[in-house]
This record gives structure tokens, C-alpha cells and sequence, in this order.
């Protein structure tokens, strides 16, 4: 897996007929199954700055944008936003590896994509470095081939940048009917439809079915496996 080019593996040789060109993916109640331990950095961050609980749904909602982005709409000042950034970060530290795995089928799912010869990336708001960290305790690492993350684009998600760029870095050329985003959050879905691409709302994550018919993406998944006969 790599920001810059293709992870490792057997070569792909793309099946005739095979109905998506590339396939990409987001990380966080996509492919991995991290909710609760966001929820749980957030409640302990809240609780340390501003002395309240609240309710996990105020979190929640901003999932799917950076983690600096989403501090922003609770702090009261630039002091507080950068403290609460860094708390968040060594809660997230000291929890993440026993608190996080990837959800059912997914190495299945990405190994019967290389199979079939389509190319794989990951188009995240999450930081390079814990992306990186989240993949290895998943067991995914080696089944991407091309992760554009949060922290390394000017304008992420829900700005198509990091789509067309993970699209760049695959090498398959630009977006089309033949090249499939999935994702659990709205900001995915207006992602996908801002490059030209499908869109497959991920319904195992935290964001309600009718939240995210909302953002009308193309297709709806209520299990990773559904994608594998998925078409256009």
C-alpha cells in the first residue's frame, strides 16, 4: 500500500467484461470498524476541555471529515481547537490497537477484487500515519494499493481532490460510470459525485440509511459482499 503507487502482490490482470474499472474505499465504518473507539476519544476530549458529556450523535455527524475539521465546531477559541486536537490524539494513542478491526469480510472482499484484476484504493480523511496504523491492525495493509489521506491533500473529502488523485495515482484514468467509491458518510458520497464517479452508500456504518439517501447516492450496500455483484 502506498500513497505514491501500488501496493505488493501477484500482477493484475484485469478480467474482460469485469464491470468496475477501479474500486475505492473509505476507512473509518467502511472498511474498519472504528465508531466506537471515536465516540470514546471524543466523549474523554469533550469531558477534559469543556467539562460535559455530550451526545454521541454531535460527534458522530462529523465523521467522514478531518479530525482538525471536526474539533473546530466545538472549541471556543485557537488555543482550545489545538489542545483538543492533541488530547483527542493521545486518547486515540493509547486505545486504538485493542479497540479497532476490520469489518466482517472485508479481506475477503479486496482479495476477490485483486483476483478480478481491479485496482484498489483508499480515499480517507484520516492522518497518513494512523491510517497506516489502522490497516495493519486490520489485516488490510497489503490489500491496498493506493491510499490518499487526509493529510496529504489541500481539500479533502467532501472536495473531489482526493478521489481524482487516488484515481491518478492508480493510474486507471478519470472517473466514469465504470468506477465505483464506496463509503458510510454523506461527505463520501458528495465526494464521489463531485469527481464522476459511483457512489455505494456503505448502511453498516454510523450514519443512518435515510441520512445518507439524502446526499442520492447511485447505490446503496447493506454488507460488504453485496459489492461483489454489484454493476453500473
Amino acid at each position: 500500500m502506498s500513497g505514491a503507487g501500488r501496493g505488493h502482490g501477484p500482477p493484475r490482470v484485469r478480467r474482460v467484461g469485469h464491470p468496475w474499472r477501479a474500486v475505492l474505499f473509505d476507512l473509518d465504518g467502511t472498511l474498519a470498524d472504528t465508531t466506537a473507539l471515536i465516540v470514546e476519544c471524543f466523549q474523554r476530549t469533550v469531558e477534559a476541555h469543556l467539562g460535559e458529556r455530550l451526545p454521541p450523535e454531535r460527534w458522530l455527524a462529523t465523521m467522514g471529515r478531518p479530525l482538525r475539521v471536526q474539533m473546530r465546531d466545538f472549541a471556543r477559541d485557537e488555543a482550545e481547537w489545538e489542545a483538543m486536537v492533541a488530547t483527542y490524539n493521545t486518547h486515540q494513542e493509547a486505545l486504538h490497537d485493542g479497540r479497532v478491526r476490520a469489518f466482517d469480510h472485508a479481506a475477503e472482499v479486496l482479495d476477490a477484487l485483486r483476483v478480478a484484476g481491479v485496482p484498489v484504493a483508499l480515499v480517507t480523511s484520516k492522518g497518513r500515519r494512523m491510517t497506516e496504523r489502522t490497516l495493519s491492525c486490520c489485516g488490510l495493509a497489503e490489500r491496498i494499493e493506493v491510499c490518499v489521506c487526509g493529510d496529504e491533500v489541500e481539500r479533502p473529502k467532501p472536495d473531489p481532490e482526493p478521489v481524482r488523485r487516488a484515481l491518478d495515482l492508480l493510474g486507471t484514468g478519470p472517473g466514469g460510470e465504470d468506477v465505483l467509491f464506496v463509503g458510510d458518510s454523506p461527505f463520501d458520497v458528495r465526494a464521489g459525485r463531485a469527481a464522476g464517479v459511483r457512489t455505494a452508500a456503505a448502511l453498516w456504518g454510523p450514519f443512518s440509511e435515510s441520512v445518507l439517501a439524502c446526499e442520492r447516492p447511485h447505490h446503496t450496500l447493506r454488507a460488504l459482499p453485496d459489492l461483489l455483484v454489484l454493476r453500473p
